[in-house]
């Protein structure tokens, strides 16, 4: 006899696409629904009856380690993960330099302006003082990850190209020797995205449409906004830093201060949704997210084509000028090949290429705040882990695939991702754990992660073994109950469903049957997928404008372990 669903289950993973923005009684999130909320209720009742599932509770506790000071330098994946850009044949006396480099200047096609450059200037056989030729390798890793590396010392490149200089603050303040080779390779600044609808409403509310103005709509509860990770994303590290000094009237000193923390939490009482990076945001809004407004940087901006009519571009916070530093102790013959390759860079030619790409935007923008130190901005990500939801309880729901397919290396990976993530989950947060193959099975309900629950959350997971078909759309439908049930007990909690999966449904409830359920419902999926069905995953997650992670095996478990870095 199935029990009564009493518990539910909230994650605040927020990776949607980006930053949001909307005046109460005026735009929505959501497309419009086909069913209403009370009767996607009745109809997921419905669907429940016909799941078959049961609670199968861990009894044991496994043995856990305390205070085992876990960081996301622990949970970093080898360095191959992040893909070197150039096919470059070296000989034995060539100088390589190896330079760390952001995504939207290491990629392909208008991401690519760094990697074309290097190519060229490989292609010249350009030489030191010495007679030995200079190379340039270009590795593509965001800037967040790039200065986790470095900051951990797991692996140090000869130099660091992010999108702003507050990366190269943080790493100095870890003690790294950060040696300036150009302040500004080429011109970027991060803004704020809006429709013109949006921005208009801001001017007739408040006059202008300025930053601090943003800042004081969300904390009046006029306008709803997010942004993006600062742990992650440069633009959400400089928003973050943007609304702390605008709090602060720009004096360094004060960010921290109690009074800036109290004013920090109202505005985070309007910030619903956050992306892991502007990468993510853009490529939901080009898949037809309904977004009214987003944090983004220029370059990306003018080069997304749906955002060419019918936005504007705000822009913030300090400058995004992709600087270059070289890392540590290098030898003079790295200097002075680094130093080459700034000058290559600075020619004509290559800045024309850049412009093109959507970089040195014509905008004229100074930043009204001075760099602040590495130190403060540490201190800043932490404050915002601490109070970024305002108070609001958070709960949170796994629900893991154990399935055939999920056998072996892939299961292992979602094991391994989940007890290491665990170490980031503070204390006063909630977690609980369901499982599906072709059965559902609730193997820990909702409760405060004390160590008896994350005693018991280590021995669930290390007792996992695959089998049998997959059920995913039921295992959602029983997690949606269970949330909702939750809601019930505690109208303030924060929710959201978390789901670990190839994505290989072939069993149960059905896409269709779901689908006008979770859209009505509004209780955001984000999905990891291991190697899966992405597509599937995509289209589940995108239902209430949450994100989907492709995680191969050897990153899984840092991308999770960021996620709950950052949100738990």
């Amino acid at each position: 006899m199935k029990k009564a669903l009493t518990w539910f289950i909230i994650f605040d993973i927020i990776i949607a696409a980006g930053v949001v923005f909307y005046f109460v009684g005026g735009s929505t999130l959501l497309q419009p629904k086909t069913l209403t909320y009370e009767k996607a209720v009745e109809r997921l009742a419905k669907l429940v009856k016909k799941v078959d599932w049961s609670e199968n509770l861990v009894q044991r506790r496994a043995q856990i380690q305390l205070a085992t000071g876990q960081d996301m330098a622990q949970m970093l994946p080898d360095i191959s993960r992040f893909p070197l850009m150039n096919q470059l044949q070296t000989g034995g006396t060539d100088v390589t330099v190896e330079i760390f480099t952001s995504t939207e200047k290491s990629g392909s096609g208008t991401d690519g302006w760094m990697v074309e450059v290097a190519d060229a200037f490989n292609a010249q056989d350009i030489r030191l003082k010495s007679g030995q030729r200079a190379k340039v390798i270009v590795r593509k890793i965001a800037s967040g990850t790039a200065y986790e590396f470095i900051a951990s010392r797991k692996y140090v490149p000869d130099a660091f190209s992010p999108s702003s200089e507050l990366w190269v603050q943080m790493a100095a303040a870890h003690s790294m020797k950060m040696t300036p080779i150009r302040a500004k390779l080429v011109g970027n600044v991060a803004g704020v995205v809006m429709k013109k609808a949006v921005a208009d409403q801001m001017r007739a509310k408040y006059g202008a449409l300025d930053v601090k103005n943003l800042i004081d709509a969300v904390v009046q509860g006029n306008l709803a906004m997010g942004y993006t990770d600062p742990f992650a994303s440069s633009t959400g590290l400089n928003f973050l830093f943007t609304v702390l000094a605008t709090f602060a009237g720009g004096n360094e000193q004060m960010m921290l201060d109690p009074s800036v923390v109290s004013a920090f939490e109202s505005f985070q009482r309007g910030v619903p949704f956050v992306s892991q990076t502007t990468m993510q945001m853009r490529d939901s809004v080009e898949k037809g997210g309904s977004l009214d407004a987003f944090v983004m940087e220029y370059q990306t901006f003018a080069k997304t084509q749906v955002l060419q009519s019918g936005y504007e571009f705000l822009p913030f916070g300090v400058r995004h000028d992709n600087p270059l530093y070289a890392v540590g102790d290098l030898s003079s013959e790295k200097m002075e090949a680094l130093e080459l390759f700034a000058k290559f860079a600075e020619q004509p030619k290559y800045q024309k290429l850049a412009t093109d790409y959507g970089f040195n935007p014509p905008i004229e923008y100074t930043s009204p705040f001075a760099t602040p130190s590495g130190a403060i901005l540490i201190q800043a990500q932490q404050l915002w882990k601490q109070k970024k939801d305002a108070g609001r309880p958070i709960s949170a729901i796994f629900l893991c695939d154990v399935s055939g397919s999920m056998n072996g290396s892939r299961l292992n990976a979602l094991k391994k991702s989940l007890l290491g993530g665990s170490e980031f989950i503070a204390s006063e947060n909630s977690i609980g754990l369901v499982l599906f193959n072709h059965q559902v099975s609730v193997v820990l309900p909702i409760q405060p992660f004390n160590l008896s629950q994350k005693a018991a959350f280590h021995a669930a997971v290390e007792d996992m073994s695959a089998g049998g078909q997959t059920a995913m759309y039921s295992g959602i439908a029983v997690s949606l109950s269970m949330l909702l049930q939750e809601k019930q007990k505690n109208p303030n909690a924060k929710t959201t469903l978390f789901v670990l999966t190839d994505g290989e449904t072939n069993n149960g409830l059905k896409f269709d049957d779901m689908r006008p359920v979770i859209q009505a419902l509004g209780i955001p999926i984000y999905t990891i997928g291991y190697e899966a069905n992405l597509p599937v995953l995509q289209e589940l997650s995108s239902i209430v404008e949450a994100a989907s992670i492709n995680a191969d095996e050897g990153e899984v478990q840092y991308k999770i372990g960021a996620l709950l870095n950052a949100q738990m």
